[in-house]
């Protein structure tokens, strides 16, 4: 079975730019559902009905959001008005939104209207790439990949249950052999949140679950200490206190891709 459904609300569904979108996210595992126009008059307003019947009808685990629906003037943010609805009644529901407004004014008016709506809501460039789609979308569901690479040096592999780093941008991965059990949890933990935005923070509550004895939060750093001088030792520098995994006072801890 697909992990995920992805609702796909775009007047321009043929294209070349949406159907390479859609391989991507088929060639992910995930099932893709395309809110089609009845005919080739369909305008924005029909648009909205059929799109708030498609989530409601297929329940969609994210939604692709075209901003403009039609190419008549009042239909050039009519995405926006979409946005509404689904965040008035599906407000946990992730959309990323699509535009072609890669500049000036318009794309400003757009992003406003984006960000008027505390939701799990975020913009992208119609021209990017499928693979920053997927990974936009990733990261607004809060889901991670199997593998997770982190700049051009290091690369958790959640299934093996493996951390891989290299010294040399070229160079092949090489497994740091002392990160496993607890260790590697508490890795894997800071990179999938790392993933999905960049800056998260993991609560140490979250982490302490990988730490033993009474003092749970003693022994979380001692842990924490402990990978960074594995990895620093497999990049062939040493890690600094603001380098890697940082600790944010009294709150949790964030990773930081090494500037190696």
């Amino acid at each position: 079975m697909p992990d995920s459904k992805i609702l796909i609300i775009d007047d321009e569904w043929e294209s070349a730019i949406v159907k390479a979108v859609q391989r991507r996210l088929e060639d992910e595992g995930w099932l893709t559902v395309i809110v089609k126009p009845q005919s080739q008059w369909m305008v924005g307003d029909e648009f909205e009905s059929a799109a708030i019947y498609a989530i409601e009808d297929e329940r969609p685990d994210g939604v692709l959001l075209d901003v403009r629906l039609g190419e008549h003037r009042d239909d050039q943010f009519k995405g926006l008005e979409i946005l509404r609805q689904i965040v008035e009644h599906y407000p946990v529901l992730p959309v990323l939104m699509f535009t072609q407004y890669a500049q000036g004014p318009a794309r400003d008016t757009a992003a406003r209207g984006a960000l008027r709506w505390n939701a799990p809501v975020d913009f992208i460039d119609k021209l990017a790439s499928p693979e920053e789609v997927v990974l936009r979308l990733r990261r607004l569901m809060g889901s991670s990949p199997e593998i997770i690479p982190i700049g051009a040096h290091l690369q958790v592999d959640v299934g093996a249950e493996t951390v891989s780093a290299r010294r040399e941008r070229d160079a092949g991965l090489e497994p740091v052999s002392d990160i496993h059990g607890m260790k590697f949890e508490i890795f894997r933990e800071l990179a999938a949140a790392w993933y999905r935005s960049p800056g998260e923070l993991v609560p140490f509550s979250r982490l302490e679950r990988y730490s033993e004895g009474e003092e749970a939060r003693a022994s979380l750093r001692v842990r924490i200490r402990e990978i960074k001088v594995s990895i620093g030792k497999a990049l062939g520098v040493q890690l600094g206190a603001n380098d890697l995994i940082v600790n944010v006072r009294d709150r949790g801890y964030r990773l930081a891709p090494p500037q190696v």
